[in-house]
């Protein structure tokens, strides 16, 4: 099946490219000890944790989602009133704080999981993927190609997954090392903060142009969409809000921008810490040829970590710390990640195969460490 159906398969997990020769996933190191038998059976195992799941969502789940929406409006909601008087301390507090996770959870487990189609089979025109436009520089349409498409179907390929790295950084001995990157630990710190801007940016794919494989034409349409999304969002967050809030102007147009950094911060901690601490493993554009979908579930096995924590810290994350789950099951509602990460992991310790996972503080000193140690030429071990 061609790796151009992926997004018109709503109800299966993406497809393997088509196969060309038998270097694959499969013959890794961490996976040598496994015959093409014992890959394909995990496959099909894989595929029933999905389609048990799959087969039983109803009412519950719907009824999650909308309460995750609905809570995410009221704090933003209270978040903006109290900011009206930001004037006074206990009010900027307050209001930062409830802006900060409003944001937070629209981002993470709200838009996020909606553009990938998990609750498109709700048929609820207002939670749908070809409908919802988030709190984001990003559009919508222009994230789920780079997203859903290119780093969901090509998960830690070097070459082909431009999220490794995002364009920017140096994240695998086996990228070239360029001057620049001896800056990387800065221009990562400067990443984080601005993240919503870096990663819409990142979208209209800038390189491709300047290497000629993209038109102009193509990516001055998609920066005309940026600047619309840029204008809208600073319009609403520096503009009319504080104006809104008369003598308390200046102090929410700061609460405003300590929202939107925190979101940005927390969202680049997370996301990172899904394929680039210890244990994460990359792959080449070779091993894609020939590979099964067995062997497709493979690779997103071996390219994703979790994070472990609460529930509240799951909610947080819109369940990417569960990001094993997650790069198997991408439609699946994040809601029920949580039930079937056990199964996958006794899948992983039956077939003698890495679940990478930890806390959040020890992975992302990780991936900060191998952010600082790939700045310089070499960096391998």
């Amino acid at each position: 099946m061609s790796i151009a159906l992926v997004r018109e398969l709503p109800t299966e997990a993406p497809a393997p490219p088509v196969a060309l020769h038998s270097v694959t996933t499969a013959s890794t190191p961490t996976t040598a000890h496994l015959s093409a038998a014992d890959v394909e059976s995990l496959g099909a195992e894989i595929d029933a944790i999905r389609r048990g799941v799959m087969d039983d969502l109803g009412e519950g789940d719907a009824r999650y989602i909308r309460r995750v929406i609905a809570v995410q409006r009221g704090l933003e909601t209270g978040g903006r009133v109290l900011l009206l008087v930001s004037v006074l301390p206990p009010a900027w507090i307050g209001g930062t704080a409830a802006l900060s996770v409003a944001k937070i959870l629209e981002n993470m487990e709200i838009g996020h999981n909606v553009l990938h189609g998990q609750w498109d089979w709700m048929n609820d025109p207002e939670i749908h993927s070809t409908t919802w436009e988030w709190d984001s520089a990003s559009t919508a349409e222009g994230w789920k190609h780079s997203h859903n498409y290119l780093h969901h179907a090509y998960t830690n390929v070097l070459g082909k997954d431009r999220d490794i790295g995002y364009s920017t950084l140096r994240v695998d001995p086996e990228q070239p090392w360029k001057p620049y990157h001896l800056l990387q630990p800065l221009i990562n710190v400067g990443l984080a903060l601005g993240f919503e801007y870096g990663i819409a940016i990142y979208d209209i794919e800038l390189e491709e142009v300047a290497a000629g494989r993209k038109p102009w034409s193509e990516a001055r349409t998609e920066l005309g969409g940026l600047w619309g999304k840029v204008r809208q969002q600073i319009g609403k967050d520096y503009l009319r809000w504080p104006l809104l809030s008369g003598l308390s102007a200046p102090t929410t147009l700061a609460a405003n921008l300590t929202a939107n950094v925190v979101r940005n911060v927390w969202t680049h901690a997370v996301i990172f810490c899904g394929h680039f601490p210890a244990g994460a493993e990359t792959f080449t554009e070779d091993q894609l040829e020939g590979e099964t979908r067995g062997q497709w579930y493979l690779r997103q096995l071996l390219g994703s970590a979790n994070l472990d924590g609460s529930p509240l810290m799951h909610l947080m994350t819109g369940n990417l710390s569960h990001q094993i789950e997650h790069h198997l099951f991408p439609d699946m509602p994040s809601n029920r990640y949580a039930q079937v990460a056990p199964q996958v992991r006794e899948l992983c310790e039956r077939y003698g195969l890495p679940y990478t996972s930890g806390s959040l503080p020890r992975q992302y000193a990780g991936v900060l460490r191998t952010i600082a140690r790939l700045a310089l030429p070499g960096g391998a071990g």
